[in-house]
């Protein structure tokens, strides 16, 4: 009778060989279990950095939040990037892109700082969307004055969460948080509203 490692070759399966610290060793995918968290939403891990844990759990609390409706509205102008029609399709196709590129750059901001306050950043947009206060779209096409009414929600409802999160970052000290807030994300915002809100101004295209 052929030896089972012999046999276990002849199945299509590895041999496993034994490593110079006793544990045996093997080509095959080490497949986790899935859906135990090593850290919980909501929970602080251990974060030195000189600011404490109450700060750094409200910075969390409120950063999540605004990265929950950035994820959002980035999925916005990526949907109006694609189903936008009109005469100025191509202006706005490619303006849209722009800002969901920004608004990307922030949420990558966003999640790296509550994950450097021992925070855990959300992370999948099916979360993003329970925790977001931005209105749901349509799933089919709207009109363009219908998706930069929508587009112009959804920044007035970040910005006026940024500008109180720029408050309560300044109260506990947390300037990182702080910094951020303000010299990324409400600036950008800013500019995106401004830049979107100035194609609905009732002005002739040529003047005659």
């Amino acid at each position: 009778m052929p030896p089972k490692t012999a046999k276990g070759r002849a199945r299509g399966g590895a041999s496993p060989a034994q490593s110079t610290n006793g544990r045996r060793r093997s080509p095959e995918p080490r497949l986790a279990p899935l859906g135990i968290e090593i850290q919980r939403f909501g929970s602080l891990r251990l974060a030195p950095i000189a600011l404490a844990s109450t700060a750094r759990s409200e910075s969390c609390r409120v950063l999540n939040i605004i990265l929950a409706d950035s994820m959002i509205l980035y999925a916005l102008y990526k949907k109006h990037h694609w189903l936008v029609m009109g005469p100025t399709f191509y202006q706005l196709h490619l303006l849209f892109d722009k800002h969901a590129e920004e608004q990307s750059e922030i949420i990558d901001l966003l999640a790296e700082r509550v994950q450097s306050l021992g925070g855990v950043a959300v992370g999948d947009p099916r979360h993003a969307a329970e925790l977001t206060t931005i209105d749901r779209p349509p799933n089919g096409a709207e009109d363009l004055p219908a998706m930069i009414h929508r587009l112009l929600n959804a920044h007035e409802a970040i910005i006026e969460k940024v500008r109180d999160a720029i408050g309560r970052t300044e109260k506990s000290g947390d300037w990182g948080s702080n910094d951020l807030l303000m010299g990324d994300v409400l600036r950008t915002n800013e500019l995106h509203t401004w830049f979107i809100a100035s194609h609905v101004v009732d002005l002739p295209l040529v003047e005659g």
